[in-house]
């Protein structure tokens, strides 16, 4: 199966992101990156174009639309098998509206796309009395919030909801991070990790368990198998920090830890440290590695990330 979503520059953006570790040595001719996802081969060329080939296409593509209809508001699909192109307009209101008013629990993760600074992983319950509350707040997907809002409330909500978080440091990031345990891997076993203390610690009446889906059901189980405690009864969904609020509050409260370990990080180093993994970014890596060595990368950075191979090259 072969389907062809056309991208625009944000969704091709956060594709970059996304696929950072999964990238195939060999980039084709006019494409920005080649990724193997599970099954699927994914391309990406420098036009927009994306491509998703293999048995399970369709589902790894899925995210991407839903993604694209969003950054877009339409997305504009191939599919190989009927030939037919489709337009796909705007979001599912009738599913945002399903699994706003429930009792839920939810787990989000920021800081997979930095280069600096931790992972950090949430899970909260989320009651239907907390609902009116949260939404006066003004609780959605936290890549939404600037951060000042997000130091703001994320106080607040974690006084109103009972929540699990944990932190993954770039050096334990860098000890586990291998062909083994891909960026994908070690987030679901960091969210399943809060799940399962949610659920056996807190014992939550809730409706649904929900994950914003960065893999599909059996990829995300697969990875997990070897891990002795696992949460199942999952509902896995694209955009779920914009469908569920307590995966919002998942995002938010990751998003406040990491902005306080990101602070402390760069207070430590003296450095004024970049978010994300752009050209800035590589430009502190080369002042960290003048000031402190080529070593202080593996504490403070995620080595996978091109950044490095670029900071080490351009050494003196």
């Amino acid at each position: 199966m072969v389907i062809t979503l056309k991208c625009s520059n944000k969704t091709k953006e956060m594709m970059n992101e996304f696929y950072q570790d999964m990238r195939r040595e060999k980039t084709p001719q006019y494409a920005e990156f080649q990724a193997q996802d599970g099954d699927t081969v994914v391309t990406l060329y420098t036009s927009g174009k994306a491509v998703f080939q293999g048995n399970d296409a369709d589902l790894s593509s899925e995210y991407w639309i839903e993604t694209e209809k969003i950054n877009s508001g339409t997305a504009v699909v191939t599919n190989s098998e009927d030939k037919s192109k489709k337009t796909l307009k705007g979001e599912n209101k009738k599913e945002v509206g399903i699994y706003h008013n429930i009792n839920s629990v939810g787990s989000d993760e920021v800081g997979t796309g930095d280069y600096f600074g931790p992972i950090v992983v949430s899970s909260t319950y989320v009651t239907k009395d907390d609902v009116a509350y949260l939404d006066s707040l003004g609780v959605c997907d936290s890549k939404k919030l600037t951060d000042e809002k997000i130091l703001e409330i994320a106080p607040l909500i974690a006084k109103r909801v009972k929540y699990k978080s944990m932190i993954l440091n770039n050096s334990d990031y860098n000890k586990f991070h291998s062909k083994d345990y891909n960026m994908n891997k070690i987030k679901a076993i960091l969210h399943n990790k809060v799940l399962y203390q949610m659920i056996h610690e807190e014992n939550p009446q809730y409706d649904y368990i929900i994950v914003d889906e960065f893999a599909k059901e059996h990829k995300y189980y697969e990875y997990i198998k070897d891990t002795p405690n696992i949460q199942k009864n999952i509902t896995f969904m694209t955009k779920a920090e914009d469908k569920c609020l307590s995966v919002a509050c998942a995002s938010i409260i990751s998003r406040y830890l990491f902005l306080k370990e990101f602070d402390k990080l760069a207070d430590s180093l003296h450095l004024p440290l970049p978010k994300g993994a752009g050209s800035e970014v590589d430009k502190i890596g080369q002042e960290i590695v003048e000031k402190y060595g080529a070593d202080k990368l593996n504490e403070v950075a995620k080595l996978n990330f091109m950044n490095t191979s670029r900071i080490l090259k351009n050494r003196i």
